[in-house]
């Protein structure tokens, strides 16, 4: 099974360079390339157990002079993010079916190299490697954004990239001092976890990490790049950004901020959540006032993503666990609700509101689809979004009370937006731009009908993806917890 592993990180760079050079069929190419990794994916999760180890390890010299190790495995943390990677990919893929994109070889070859580097950061156990994989996921989506992208991607592209390189370097400096400190002179991830740092070195190193994986995510005032990247991104770039990239920063915090500088968190935590739960409000707030449908959810995105992080600094089982579930559950439904967001757009070419109307006349079952991943969105029991949700303001209120009611001001302000977007999109009456809109067909629906069965199924019976992580959660808690109380 270590082998299996290794196919399933490389297997997206060797489909990239075949899709590079397949002419028309670029396409196709792409998506049975991304269906074998998500066959990978499933074998792996069936012969997964689920306890607090680290499986199918593969280990050996890289670099050997530097103390660099080829070091990659997969625990009950990370094979969450490596599951939704595979799900999303071939969905993504399916979704550009639409678009006649100029140079596809190129376009579809740059979305399977950034799943290589998303699955190298979601598996790396060495820190050199982890950022490796950490840079080689934003090459293409950079690319992505830059050729592809509406008529201010070059401006707004840049931000992006600019703030996404300074976050990197911070997290880089760290990864160098923490490899000057460790004895052994290696950046096993084991290893990091086991130094002994002071308060004053797990301050900057905290700050270091924090804020690389905080503009990723981005909580509040991280932020500023996404809306109008997300904005001005090629529909399939929204839809890699939003669903799955932004969960490197999540994962970040998970895997390599919290036990390797317990002290640092636990001094910063209160700040992390405060900021958290300002940005949620701030978002839901800025979402109210949108005219664009696509900002709308761009802001919405930050204000579910705010939860998230607040759930983790919580330091508790129950919000670990339900920001595991939510990443899975965030990322199918904003790529649900972009995708129809594009079907809109490539049919009336606008996303504006006010613009938009009576599309459920025209396109029934474009409508009954998005509405049950609205409903995932708000968090709708026997949803996806709930038992994610219901887990983090648990995990939220037993860190602080009056905090948990602040966060969970989300839910509702996100049902009022959500809601009144989708009455204003879909139901009242038609006008000239929506009178001819037609009805969704092909790969709109296999891609549509997926989201919506994962979206009842993870929400009727979501035990599957909670026993897959809840032993390495409660590992990292009482590792985390350990470390504090040997620390005072």
């Amino acid at each position: 099974m270590e082998q299996l592993l290794l196919l399933l990180i490389f297997l997206p760079l060797v489909g990239a360079l075949v899709t590079a050079f397949s002419g028309n069929a670029a396409k196709h190419v792409a998506l049975v390339s991304s269906i074998v990794s998500l066959a990978l994916t499933l074998a792996l999760v069936c012969n997964f157990s689920p306890n607090a180890s680290t499986q199918f390890v593969v280990d050996f010299p890289w670099i050997q002079e530097l103390g660099i190790n080829f070091h990659v495995g997969i625990d009950g943390i990370s094979i969450i993010t490596v599951l939704l990677t595979n799900v999303l990919i071939p969905l993504i893929i399916l979704a550009g079916y639409q678009h006649n994109y100029k140079n596809p070889k190129g376009f579809f070859a740059l979305i399977l190299f950034m799943q290589s580097g998303l699955l190298l950061v979601f598996t790396a156990l060495d820190a050199f490697l982890f950022y490796i994989g950490w840079e080689a996921a934003l090459i293409p989506i950079y690319f992505i954004c830059a050729i592809w992208g509406g008529k201010d991607r070059i401006k707004v592209n840049m931000k992006f990239f600019v703030y996404t390189i300074a976050g990197s370097l911070f997290m880089l400096m760290g990864i160098i001092y923490l490899y000057l400190q460790n004895p052994a002179h290696n950046f096993d991830i084991q290893a990091f976890y086991s130094l002994n740092l002071d308060s004053t070195q797990q301050c900057w190193i905290f700050w270091a990490f924090f804020i690389a994986f905080a503009i990723k995510m981005p909580i509040f005032p991280f932020h500023t790049w996404q809306p109008n990247t997300y904005t001005e991104a090629p529909a399939v770039g929204t839809m890699l950004l939003s669903g799955i990239m932004l969960k490197m920063g999540i994962y970040g915090v998970i895997r390599w901020l919290l036990p390797i500088v317990p002290s640092g968190v636990q001094d910063w935590a209160h700040l992390a959540i405060i900021l958290s739960v300002i940005g949620i409000l701030y978002a839901s707030i800025i979402a109210f006032t949108q005219k664009d449908a696509k900002r709308l959810v761009a802001y919405s995105s930050i204000a579910h993503v705010g939860l998230i992080s607040a759930g983790i600094f919580a330091l508790n089982v129950q919000g670990m666990q339900g920001a595991m579930v939510q990443m899975l559950s965030h990322g199918i439904n904003v790529v649900g609700l972009f995708f129809v967001l594009d079907i809109i757009s490539n049919r009336v070419k606008t996303n504006r509101i006010s613009e938009l109307g009576g599309i459920a006349k025209q396109a029934p079952i474009l409508a009954i689809v998005s509405l049950i991943i609205v409903f995932g969105t708000v968090a709708l029991p026997g949803t996806n979004g709930f038992i994610g949700e219901f887990l983090l303001l648990m995990g939220v209120y037993q860190y602080n009370a009056w905090i948990a009611a602040f966060a969970g001001l989300t839910i509702i302000f996100g049902a009022v937006y959500m809601l009144r977007m989708y009455q204003n999109v879909m139901l009242g009456k038609t006008n000239e731009l929506t009178i001819g809109f037609t009805d969704i067909k092909g790969s709109e629906k296999v891609v549509l009908y997926t989201i919506c069965v994962l979206i009842i199924v993870l929400g009727v019976y979501p035990k599957p993806i909670l026993q897959l992580s809840e032993a390495s959660v409660q590992h990292l808690i009482e590792q985390v917890t350990q470390k504090l109380t040997s620390v005072n």
